[in-house]
């Protein structure tokens, strides 16, 4: 019964119309932690103690990229000197520094949370999400065949 709501939360939501970028972020959460929800089984005690921790998480780690994504953007490659390349591949050197210090961070802090088999399965579990994710983006972006019968 769980497999099957969680399933059609799933399609309702990612069939919906064109929304705006808010609303779009919004149902992929919903969808991201109905997903991991389903498939680590948390007990009440388990969920209470990992969703904030979780959130806490995703929301630096969005703040991080954004911070990387806005840098990028800003990029002009063809008129940095030699001393801003140095000094940019520095920053990027402490940006992923910074990524790995949060996922260790996490990794603690769940541990404190849920078991390890859990927090190990949780990696597993989000990269099932995003394939699935892509998977869908792509048969919605697919064009047919000029052939196809």
């Amino acid at each position: 019964m769980k497999k099957t709501f969680i399933t059609l939360l799933f399609l309702a939501l990612t069939f919906c119309g064109f929304a705006q970028d808010k609303q779009r972020q919004e149902r992929f959460k919903a969808l991201k932690v109905a997903f991991i929800t389903e498939k680590l089984e948390f007990t009440e005690t388990e969920a209470q103690k990992f969703w904030p921790i979780y959130n806490a998480f995703e929301k630096e780690r969005d703040m991080l990229r954004n911070n990387s994504r806005e840098m990028r953007r800003n990029l002009k490659i063809e008129s940095l000197s030699e001393t801003d390349a140095k000094k940019l591949l520095k920053d990027f050197l402490a940006f992923e520094e910074e990524q790995q210090k949060l996922k260790s961070d996490l990794v603690e802090s769940l541990l404190t949370a849920i078991p390890a088999k859990k927090v190990i399965l949780l990696k597993l579990v989000e990269e099932q999400f995003k394939k699935q994710m892509m998977e869908e983006w792509k048969k919605r972006h697919e064009k047919p065949e000029k052939n196809a019968p």
